[in-house]
């Protein structure tokens, strides 16, 4: 049967640039008008974000400061109480002085101190020999491997410096030679600094997969996702309709966090706002387009919501290298990382806040996160297919 002229002549302006541009228009002011609409939307870009900030720039902390130990004067004099005084003024040291380890060992069981440091009897013979070296015994606490280390390397720090200051007072006669440490980028290792950068990324991969997979998920349920395939909207008009707000919304989120974590948390921002959007939005692109894969793929928003946290936040939480370095991982888990977009991400956002506009290590990972973005928006087009399921 051919078609009447009227037909032809309507598929062909339905067709037109002007058309898909009209329609792209008003299906992103619906959802423009949804979003606003809806609190929930409101609640996961706005309140979410902040309330996560909060939680990793207050609540959590891997500075190693102000570690309660116990110190053990066997025999007390001059020389020990001088040691004694230096692991008092240590900022790293909560102290408190007893004269007998067994003073201190409950403590040390029940996680209440860190370790306990043993001045022996014969620290101060050892100190006035020529050549004798000071022992002092450290007990650590070892169900906690990371503080452990920590502590055990402070108490080092404090016994060397204090015997370097004893020989410079000596006029140099026992001069301890080492080495001097300089920090870059974050001079006081303020684990602050990093964790901020890394908690933005977590409100990004939040954001941008589950609002999207929700919301749609949302429309499948309630059925208006079949009234919009029965209109001359294709489906890739109909992902760019709601990609495009929720991109903008992910971005003023990104934006929100910043300013939290320059002006209150004191991150330094020494990159550029180009670097920042630029990076951000690579991975916008990926986070959303799973949203949309995993909302078309589920159709129900309690199974999309589930999804859309093992997908984005663990992964970014875990596998990241946001709070385990990822060269410590087993070596078949450091083979996985790389898929994971926010792998790519928290490195560049600690870049552009510490270091500054790296642009060879900001180009590279920009370049993945836009390829892990077309395979993404690819399957998710694919998964909406302009039918009922």
């Amino acid at each position: 049967m051919t078609a009447s002229p009227g037909t032809g002549a309507a598929d062909v302006r339905a067709c037109s640039p002007g058309a898909r541009v009209r329609r792209l228009a008003a299906l992103m002011k619906k959802e423009t008008l949804q979003i606003v609409r809806d609190p929930s939307s409101i609640l996961i870009s706005l309140v979410l974000p902040v309330v996560l900030l909060f939680l990793f720039g207050y609540g959590v902390s891997l500075d190693a400061t102000r570690n309660r130990i116990g110190l053990v004067l066997e025999l007390p004099s001059p020389t020990s109480r001088g040691l004694a005084a230096a692991f008092q003024a240590s900022p790293y040291f909560d102290t408190r002085i007893g004269l007998d380890r067994r003073e201190f060992e409950d403590s040390l069981v029940r996680g209440e101190l860190g370790g306990i440091v043993v001045i022996p009897s014969t620290f101060a013979s050892d100190m006035a020999r020529r050549g004798g070296a000071p022992r002092v015994q450290v007990l650590v606490d070892g169900t906690d491997p990371n503080t452990a280390a920590l502590v055990d390397g402070h108490v080092q720090g404090v016994i060397g410096n204090w015997v370097a200051q004893r020989a410079i007072e000596a006029g140099g006669k026992q001069a301890v030679a080492g080495a001097q440490s300089r920090m870059w980028f974050n001079a006081e290792l303020t684990s602050r600094y990093f964790l901020v950068p890394g908690a933005i990324a977590i409100v990004m991969a939040l954001v941008g997969t589950l609002l999207t997979a929700l919301v749609v998920a949302r429309e499948w349920e309630r059925g208006t996702m079949e009234a919009m395939m029965a209109t001359p909207v294709s489906s890739v008009e109909l992902l760019l309709g709601k990609i495009v707000p929720y991109f903008v919304l992910g971005l003023g989120s990104m934006t929100l966090c910043t300013v939290i974590a320059v002006s209150l948390f004191h991150v330094p921002f020494r990159g550029s706002a180009g670097a920042l959007y630029a990076v951000s939005s690579a991975f916008l692109i990926p986070a959303l387009g799973q949203g949309l894969l995993i909302s078309a793929a589920t159709k129900n928003q309690f199974l999309a919501a589930q999804l859309a946290l093992m997908t984005s936040f663990l992964p970014t939480f875990l596998l990241s290298g946001f709070l385990f370095e990822i060269g410590s991982m087993p070596r078949a888990i450091q083979v996985v990382t790389p898929l994971v977009p926010a792998r790519w991400l928290i490195p560049s956002l600690e870049s552009v806040f510490l270091s500054g506009d790296l642009w060879p290590v900001l180009l590279k990972s920009i370049g993945i996160l836009l390829l892990y973005g077309v395979v993404v928006l690819a399957l998710a087009v694919r998964t909406t297919r302009k039918r009922v399921a």
